[in-house]
């Protein structure tokens, strides 16, 4: 039939073909039906190539026909007899619209023998879906599960394989007649026909068999792999559209369906064969790669480049000739615009619909039908018959890219021509929404007319010229900037004015006019009829084209017809366009197939016969057996010697090269760029579990687990083991111990292949088992394979299909609350679609450094695509980027000649020839020297002389990427034969770099390997790339990704010309280039623009920018001779930037080339690096790398080091001009040199003129999709945060891929992210390993700190003032005796450390003490305070960050609106303190409200509920507990929950009015006791007063309350607790009995809660006698001395318990910030009361940085200049009314910040001088460290300290009141000279005290020593005068 390829057909298609052609000449009457071949060859669904596709025997076929036709008895023509079928088949046949009867139905027997169970077929197979929902069940391609109903077993449904052609699509039409399926259970295939299909099932039915009756359900695999019903199949029409939604979205393996969207219209009623998806998103990928909207795309037709069914993948949409005839809709529509008079015949035309919306959305009126429909032949202007031979006489294969309009039938040759919808969704304008049109710059109203479209295209194809293919990308900004400028010109013209559009007569002359410049590269065609007229005459023409006349690239075919409006299309007949865009349509896996299909089936044959000989003409093989012959068996020498000098094998394999000493291998550094990005992972994973939505609780984990997923790479497992190991992260993490950690990493790493499950469920196992263990799952290099597992089993045969899918998204690793997952990747634009289950906020991309400043402190930097693009300015000789031009010219010559071949194949064959033609030219033949190119014979020079140029042997890497496996092997193969045949097999390695297998040396390789490495064990072999350092080899990367494996320093060449137009994604084009990325020395950049002195551009050139800008920072700790080196071409700092000595650093260690030798001289090699520290580099290398003299390190290196390099200038080095020079110059440092193909060399190439797309602009992946063809630019200079949130807008998932199924929520309509998922980005080969590694350690010491709190760790102090307690007291007792504690005196001294700066309270031991006993410390400087690390015990006080189960509620983080559950009440009473009434507000949460009592009426707060003294409930604490906090809204432990136990207590915190917003944020559960405003300014010594004052008021209110209920007043509980928020833990200390008595005796201490503390103290015996209770501060020093009195009658601090009604007389000081404690405890000792503290109890304080009592930052109240001088205390008081600076600070606070530095100037008497303290009145001041201070009260009957014989050394009056007297003042004695200090509120006050005193009898007082605080007189300054005792 003219098509050689039908030996390639399955069988079973054959069968197929046939049966539905004779099924369709029998049922028409007229017409010819559809050729088979044609029906075979662009049937939508064309099946992978597999071992069954050989063309069966026609004596076979001829058989099975016969067989099958007479199955019956006869041909079942049942279906063609009865209108009834013309209409649908109603599930009940009643239901039919037609009145004949149905035919009555008689079973067959069931055959002898045979199972007849229910749910059984007849081989006695379980066909139940419960029973196979966990089965795997392999389906042929094309096939579907679906399940079928049973009349007898209602509750099942039957497992059924069903090809998809005879179901129906999402609209009910389209379902072939007859059926086609197989048995699950037994196997057997091939049922034509239903009836005998439910025969072999056992549906015993009682009426005849229909397959739309009994097949119900679409099955579906759920994401745990178990098979569920899925939705139901749509048999009609009308109930599709109820189910279309669930239909779309769930359909299984809809990847392969051919179904058709809604969008296509249908012609003559049958739907438009031509599939077209998307019409409303324009959801076309480049290159057709169509995802379809209804998430069904068709499978295309035949794209391959040989004619045969071809592996044409699911997700690319499409366009072909639907199958045979189909049964008749009943909602069919006329789609043609003509309604045809009668009913016509299908005419299923390739057809793209013009408008976006349905056409289906309107019904249609019916006729109803009678009879039977004659078809109508089909006109003949519809079709285009493609020439035979076209391919063979042209050698060129057309492409058509569809454009607007019905594209014609396609008969006859269909093989040679490509359909392609590259531009289709270009010319749909989508609809948008209107900020998305805003942000585009368009209005609504504006699309481009057709005529418009044409105009453009044509313009866009001229302006393409000779070289360059049509990009999708480059041509939507087209017609984005053409709809912008409509935009404005319609503005312009505003409204009214009408400009005048493009008539459809104009058309013709104005395309023929724009195209009648492109120098008859683009022509016109136009018809009148239809395109097929058009595309017919261009067919034919280049099919009878003679081969010297020239063809145009493009025909433009435009059918202006006056009916249907203006069509068109394009079709491609340039040579290289035609054959870019029919391959770049497939996908990588799919050409990658082809191309082993054209090596198998021997396509290749001529090609390789092409290349036998050289180009000179002679046999290649005999000459390579003549120079064989010629050495004999000598070979070339190994190194150090010329390509002509030979030694004997066993020499050459003996040779051993010098050793180079360098460090030790292990070193492993993380660099500060890793350090950033690992703290920011950290950061972000405590922002997770700081959000508040419980998805991850931090506190609850106390170690750190891992496993990190790799793709299948060997190497790069080896690699990732080797980071581990060497980072030492498993002993830090605890996980293993440090002798077994090397052999055990190996569980941590895991590949996606087919063992991953067990491993995988072994690691799922640990999660679960241990609940308090984070697991951080690192899924490295994720974009790659990331496909789903549904599409999984459509794949074809690829083993790791959707095995990431399987493992990151299941059910297991999305619920378990400990684990993490980290999703790292270079390329990760697959993850950040619409539907990424990725949050973008989760997102942590690379560090960037924008400027060159940022670079100065380190001495690497990443050379990333970014740098390689902009190193073209540099305008070098040789650039690092290069496309080989001649390569290119040759290539196309070549495939000119063979157009049948894939590309590849071609440019693979000819780059073999060129590296074995350069080997030989360069050893034997130079007269071959000509014919390689430059570019080839200039690398292999380098690569096979430079070994012989030192004795060390050292040389360079040379990487050749060949994608496909067959072909490296191929290359390997014949490049090792040359090699080999000329002697050189101990100068270079050829490696296959194959993912699959290990790295494979030759022993004398890995010999030399080992000598340079040193220290290796005998047994060392190596196991990834770096492990190569320094080896002189090729290595030949196979594999369809590069998958992340890092390369050595040696790495000199990336040889990516086999990477073509088929790489037209950005992900797939850039990780190509990725392999080269590395670290480089930072003089490289700048010493390239600095050498070529580029007038200034410098700073703009070099600068760094994009993701790829991420360079490394030095860790300032280490010796920077760490990097004096600049070795680094290929990643010395690789990809995990940490310095991978053990495989790189023992390289570069080369001698100097000659030229420089002379000026090493002084230093030998052995010399300046025998100690093996100078770091990353070579040891001299410098001189030769422009870099100036090496930053050895001075401890190691020797001085002249540095003296012989600076010898040598070395800014002047010249450029070398080529890698023929010998020394490595400046190219050590420089990155590898990447050759290109020229159609990546044009995306990645500098893009200065911006005339050319640059990769950015590509599609991001080949498995996500555009989700709209008008969308903005993404511009390179985007950072990756923008990036990522702009494929987050405009890309979706492709139905394939993983995230596909991650559906937005129905109600909100957001995006479901998982909440543990990071996804770290940084460009390849920067660091990211290491900075993952990293991240898991600060991770775990971050748990381990969030269990820890560091506590104040100090000995108490002056302990040995205190005065010994003569009162024995029995050590066990639990309470003190109320008679025996009130003998014991009252120990002034205090001895809380935190008062070591205070001056000291003078009793009469202190008058004995040593004067010089206080160490000077003048000033007092933050003094660093002891602390010590404690682990957080149950019993703790915690704050906000604290979140786990138990404590949730009391925390009440529910919701915002909880806000509003919580109830403002003013409370007001009147202080005789401050004479005035007090109105404070409390803030009620509704769940507190049981603890106050309201008025009947208006919920008017009355009093806070106290308990009786008398109550005895264990689970209650009665003492209410009073908080203040300041500037500690988060960080004040303010969550009593666990300390409390649990149980009902009263917790109220004192606020500030101005922070109370903020703490009810953080705390919206808590009491809020709000000051007023007046307070805003005031010390902790208000917070305390207002606390005091308000909870007497209230003792009084609820004495009065509970008195009328019959409660004595005595009754009422008058305690209250004052606590501080940084009270984290209590403990009970007990002393251990000692047998021996010299020993002391242990402290054994135990953490207790505080609920137990307090209920303890409350039990005390005759509680209501003690005015305070407290416990001491714990210290690691308590000794059991310290614990021998059980009870202590001193000071109390921090936590106390208050008897409010005892102290009702002794009120804190409202003004103070200081010391307000202790001059309370004074005041209430000297009034008698018993103050009483318990040393059993301890209290521990957390260590809190931020809030608190901090001091006021004092700033002038007016600022004069920005920078001042820090103000000195002395500058905080002034004389009145002078012209000092004011300051903005309470007038108290800088009297008392004053008082403690004034000592020296108020009271020089009394520095040092305990025997003479100053004396203070009523009030206890610090007056400096310096200086005692001897307490006296005023009042009556008061007890104080006996001062009999002393004498003062000076007086302090502090705001006195009337108890102080003159004569009180007199019954003192003062030192002659003692000085006095009288402080008052005002002028006035301070005149009339000294009046009152009589002070001026004995001092004297001077003018000049009065003074105020330096406070303007609004903030009431405080007033002073000093005087001297006379």
């Amino acid at each position: 039939m003219g098509n050689s390829y039908a030996g390639q057909l399955k069988s079973a298609r054959f069968e197929e073909a046939l049966h539905n052609s004779i099924e369709a000449s029998l049922r028409c009457s007229s017409v010819v039906p559809r050729p088979i071949f044609s029906q075979l060859y662009l049937d939508p669904d064309q099946h992978p190539f597999s071992s069954a596709d050989v063309k069966p025997k026609v004596e076979e076929l001829d058989k099975d026909l016969v067989h099958r036709c007479t199955q019956n008895g006869s041909l079942d023509f049942s279906n063609t007899l009865t209108v009834n079928d013309m209409e649908d088949d109603e599930d009940d046949e009643e239901m039919s619209d037609s009145n004949s009867p149905p035919i009555p139905y008689s079973q067959k027997p069931a055959p002898e023998g045979s199972c007849t169970t229910d749910g059984f077929c007849q081989a006695g197979k379980d066909l139940r879906l419960v029973s196979l929902c966990m089965e795997q069940i392999d389906i042929p391609a094309g096939f579907l599960l679906v399940g079928a109903k049973s009349p007898n077993l209602p509750e099942h449904i039957l497992v059924c394989a069903v090809d998809k052609r005879f179901l129906p699509d999402d609209h009910g039409k389209n379902a072939l007649l007859g059926f086609s399926g197989n048995c699950i259970g037994c196997g057997e295939r091939g049922f034509r026909y239903f009836t005998e299909f439910s025969n072999h099932i056992n549906l015993k039915l009682t009426t005849q068999p229909k397959k739309q009756k009994h097949l119900k359900y679409y099955l579906v695999r759920s994401s745990q792999g178990v098979l569920s019903k899925g939705p139901l199949i749509c048999w009609k029409e009308c109930r599709s559209r109820q189910s279309s939604a669930t239909c779309h979205s769930i359909k299984p393996n809809s990847s392969v369906s051919s179904t058709v969207t809604p969008e296509n219209g249908t012609t003559n009623g049958y739907k438009s064969g031509f599939i077209q998806t998307d019409a409303a998103n324009g959801n076309s990928s480049h290159g057709g790669k169509n995802s379809a909207t209804s998430s069904t795309p068709a499978r295309p037709g035949n794209y391959s480049l040989s004619p045969r069914p071809s592996y044409a993948s699911g997700d690319q949409a499409t366009m072909f000739i639907s199958g045979p005839p189909k049964k008749r809709h009943r909602g069919w529509y006329p789609g043609s615009p003509l309604p045809q008079p009668g009913l016509v015949v299908p005419v299923p035309t390739v057809r793209p619909l013009s408008r976006t919306e349905s056409l289906l959305s309107a019904p249609v009126p019916q006729t109803p039908l009678t009879g039977i429909l004659q078809p109508r032949p089909i006109p003949a202007g519809e079709t285009v018959i493609v020439p035979e031979n076209l391919l063979s006489n042209s050698g060129i294969r057309p492409v058509i890219l569809i454009g607007y309009g019905t594209l014609p039938y396609f008969y006859g040759n269909v093989g040679d021509i490509v359909v392609s919808p590259l531009l289709v969704n270009c010319y749909k304008i989508p609809q948008l929404e209107n900020k998305d049109l805003e942000q585009l710059g368009l209005t609504g109203s504006q699309l481009l007319s057709v005529e418009n479209m044409i105009l453009l295209t044509i313009q866009y194809l001229v302006r393409l010229g000779p070289d360059q293919i049509p990009l999708r990308e480059e041509f939507e900004q087209i017609m984005l900037k053409a709809m912008q400028e409509f935009t404005l010109r319609e503005r312009a013209l505003q409204m009214g004015a009408q400009w005048i559009p493009v008539s459809p007569g104009q058309l013709p002359w104005l395309a023929r006019l724009i195209a009648s410049v492109s120098q008859d590269l683009v022509h016109v065609i136009v018809t009148q009829n239809s395109l097929a007229e058009g595309i017919s005459e261009t067919l034919r023409t280049l099919s009878e084209m003679r081969h010297y006349q020239r063809l145009p690239d493009y025909v433009v075919a435009i059918c202006a017809s006056k009916i249907r409006g203006n069509e068109f299309c394009v079709v491609v007949l340039g040579q290289h366009q035609s054959r870019a865009l029919a391959e770049s349509m497939l996908t990588t896996s799919e050409f990658l197939k082809e191309i082993s299909y054209e090596l198998i089936t021997g396509k290749v044959s001529f090609l390789a016969s092409h290349f036998k000989t050289t180009s000179l003409g002679d046999d290649l093989d005999k000459l390579l057996e003549k120079m064989q012959q010629r050495r004999g068996d000598s070979v070339v020498t190994p190194f150090n010697g010329d390509l002509n000098e030979y030694v004997s094998p066993q020499e050459a394999a003996a040779m051993i090269p010098t050793q180079n000493l360098d460090l030790d291998n292990e070193t492993f550094q993380i660099y500060q760029p890793q350090l950033t990005v690992a703290r920011k992972l950290l950061s972000q994973v405590c922002a997770i579990a700081d959000s508040g939505s419980q998805s991850l609780d931090l506190g609850h984990f106390s170690k750190v687990d891992f496993i990190v997923i790799v793709p299948r790479s060997e190497v790069l497992v080896q690699q990732t083991l080797q980071r581990i190991r060497q980072s030492g992260v498993l002993v830090d993490l605890g996980l293993e111990e440090n002798g077994t950690a090397y052999q055990r990493a190996e569980k941590y790493v895991v590949r996606l292949d087919n063992e991953i499950q067990t491993k995988f469920e072994v690691f799922m196992r640990r999660v679960k088992q241990n609940p308090y263990t984070l697991f951080v799952l690192v899924h490295d290099n994720c974009h790659v394979e990331l496909t789903s597992v549904i599409s999984g089993s459509l794949s074809h045969g690829e083993p790791s299909h959707g095995l990431a899918d399987r493992v990151i998204n299941c059910r297991e690793v999305l619920e378990a609350f400990n684990l993490l997952v980290l999703q790292v990747s270079s390329f990760p634009y697959t993850l950040q679609t619409q539907q990424s289950r990725i949050s973008s906020s989760n997102e942590v991309h690379w560090i960037q450094l924008d400027s060159m400043e940022d670079m100065s402190c380190e001495e690497k930097l990443y050379f990333g695509l970014n740098e390689y693009s902009k190193s073209l300015q540099w305008g070098i000789t040789s650039p690092l980027l290069r496309c080989d031009e001649t390569f290119e010219k040759m290539v196309n010559t070549l495939l000119e000649r063979y157009p049948r071949l894939h590309s590849m194949v071609v440019r693979c064959y000819l780059l073999i020839q060129q590296y074995s033609e350069a080997l030989m030219a360069l050893t034997t033949m130079a007269s071959l020297r000509d014919h390689s190119t430059p570019e080839t014979l200039s690398i292999m020079d380098d690569l096979i002389s430079s070994p012989g140029k030192t004795k060390s042997g050292r040389g360079h890497m040379l990487i050749i990427r060949v994608p496909s496996v067959q072909l490296a092997m191929l290359a390997k193969e014949r490049l090792q034969e040359v090699r080999d045949r000329l002697g050189l097999q101990y100068r270079f390695e050829i490696i296959l770099g194959n993912p699959a297998s290990e790295v494979s040396v030759a022993t004398h390789f890995v010999a030399r390997l080992k000598t340079w490495r040193g220290n290796e064990p005998e047994e060392w072999i190596p196991r990834t790339y770096q492990d190569l350092e320094g080896l002189p080899c090729i290595v030949i990367l196979t594999g369809k990704d590069p998958l992340g494996e890092t390369f050595p320093r040696s790495l000199k060449y990336c040889d990516l010309r086999l990477i073509d137009s088929s790489y037209l994604t950005r992900t797939a084009l850039e990780q190509e280039v990725g392999l080269a990325c590395c670290y480089v020395s930072k003089e490289v950049i700048r010493g390239s623009t600095v050498a070529l002195d580029l007038s200034g551009k410098e700073q703009e050139r070099t600068t760094v920018s994009e993701n790829e800008s991420d360079e490394l920072l030095i860790d300032l700790e280490r010796p920077q001779s760490n990097s004096s080196a600049v070795t680094g071409t290929s990643g010395s700092i690789m990809e995990n930037g940490v310095s991978s000595s053990s495989a790189a650093d023992k390289s570069q260690k080369q001698p100097l080339t000659p030229s420089f030798q002379s000026s090493a001289n002084s230093v030998g090699l052995d010399e300046g690096v025998s100690t093996g520290t100078v770091g990353t580099g070579e040891t001299l290398k410098q001189e030769c790398d422009s870099l100036g003299p090496p930053m050895a390190s001075s401890t190691t290196s020797k001085p002249s080091l540095a003296s012989s390099s600076s010898s040598s200038g070395p800014r002047a080095l010249p450029w070398p001009g080529g890698p023929v020079q010998g020394c490595r110059g400046l190219h050590a440092a420089l990155p590898p040199i990447v050759i290109l193909s020229k159609a990546a060399y044009s995306l990645l190439g500098s893009q200065r003129g911006g005339k050319l797309p640059s990769s950015s602009s590509l599609l991001p992946h080949a498995d996500v999709a555009w989700v709209s063809s008008l969308r903005p630019l993404l511009h390179k200079d985007m950072s990756s945060e923008e990036q990522s949130l702009y494929y987050r807008q405009w890309t979706s998932a492709r139905q394939h891929h993983a995230d596909y199924s991650n559906q937005p929520d129905p109600n909100s309509g957001a995006w479901a992210c998982h909440p543990r998922r990071l996804l770290l980005t940084g460009p390849p080969q920067v660091g990211k390993t290491g900075s993952y590694l990293q991240f898991l350690r600060i991770l775990f010491r971050m748990l381990i700190r969030l269990l820890e709190v560091d506590v104040y760790d100090e000995g108490e102090i002056n302990t040995d003032h205190s005065e010994s307690s003569e009162v024995s007291q029995s050590e066990g007792e639990p309470w003190p005796d109320i008679e025996s504690f009130s003998k014991i005196p009252f120990d002034i001294s205090v001895h809380d450390p935190k008062y070591s700066l205070m001056s000291l309270v003078y009793t009469e031991k202190l008058a004995g003490v040593k004067q010089e006993a206080r160490k000077e410390s003048r000033a007092e400087e933050a003094r660093k305070r002891a602390t010590v690390s404690m682990m957080l015990t149950k019993y703790a006080a915690y704050n906000t960050f604290h979140h786990c189960e138990q404590c949730h509620q009391y925390m009440d983080f529910t919701s915002a609106s909880q806000m509003s559950d919580s109830t403002l009440h003013a409370f007001t009473f009147s202080s005789s303190m401050l004479g005035e009434e007090v109105q404070l507000y409390f803030i009620i949460p509704k769940s507190k409200e049981s603890h106050f009592v309201f008025s009947k009426q208006g919920k008017h707060l009355e009093s806070m509920r106290l308990p009786l003294v008398s109550d005895k409930n264990l689970n209650v604490v009665k003492s209410p507990i009073f908080t203040p906090s300041s500037g500690r809204h988060e960080h004040g432990l303010l969550n009593l929950f666990h300390a409390m136990e649990g149980i009902s207590h009263l917790h109220l915190l004192v606020v500030k009015e101005y922070e109370m917003p903020l703490y009810r944020k953080c705390w919206p559960n808590h009491i809020m006791l709000v000051l007023p405003g007046m307070f805003n300014n005031a010390g902790v010594g208000a917070a305390r007063f207002l606390i005091k004052e308000l909870s007497y008021h209230n003792l009084e209110l609820e004495r009065n309350r509970l008195e009328e209920l019959g409660v004595k007043r005595q009754c009422v509980w008058p305690f209250i607790v004052v606590m501080d928020d940084s009270c984290v833990l209590w403990n009970i200390h007990s002393v251990q009995e000692q047998t021996s008595p010299p020993v002391e005796a242990g402290v054994s201490s135990k953490n207790v809660s505080l609920k137990s503390v307090l209920q303890h103290i409350e039990a005390t015996p005759k509680i209501v006698h003690y005015a305070i209770l407290g416990i001491q501060k714990w210290s690691s020093k308590l000794t059991s001395q310290s614990l021998k009195a059980p009870f202590s009658r001193c000071h109390v601090h921090d936590f106390i318990l208050l008897n409010i009604d005892l102290t009702q007389n002794v009120q804190y000081d409202f003004n103070r910030y200081f010391c307000e404690d202790v001059d309370f405890n004074l005041r209430t000792n000297s009034s008698g009361l018993l103050i009483c503290r318990f040393n059993n109890f301890s209290l521990m304080k957390k260590h809190v940085q931020v809030g608190g009592q901090r001091d006021f930052i004092i700033k002038p109240k007016i600022m004069v200049s920005e920078s001042l001088a820090p103000i000195l205390p002395l500058q905080y008081v002034c004389a009145p009314d002078s012209e000092h600076t004011l300051l903005a600070a309470p007038a108290q606070f800088l009297l008392e910040k004053f008082l403690q530095h004034a000592s020296f100037k108020l009271f020089p008497k009394a520095i040092r001088n305990f025997k003479s303290p100053v004396l203070a009145i009523d009030c206890y001041l610090n007056i400096g460290p310096e200086v005692a201070i001897c307490y006296i009260s005023s009042r009556p009957h008061s007890s104080n300290v006996n001062c009999e014989g002393v004498f003062f050394s000076g007086l302090l009056l502090y705001l006195c009141d009337s108890f102080v007297g003159a004569d009180l003042l007199k019954k003192f004695k003062f030192l002659k000279g003692a000085t006095l200090c009288v402080i008052c509120q005002d002028r006035s006050s301070l005149r009339q005290t000294i009046v009152r005193l009589e002070l001026e009898d004995e001092w004297q007082f001077r003018l000049r020593d009065e003074f105020q605080t330096a406070n303007s007189s609004d903030d009431k300054p405080l007033y002073f005068l000093t005087g001297r005792h006379v």
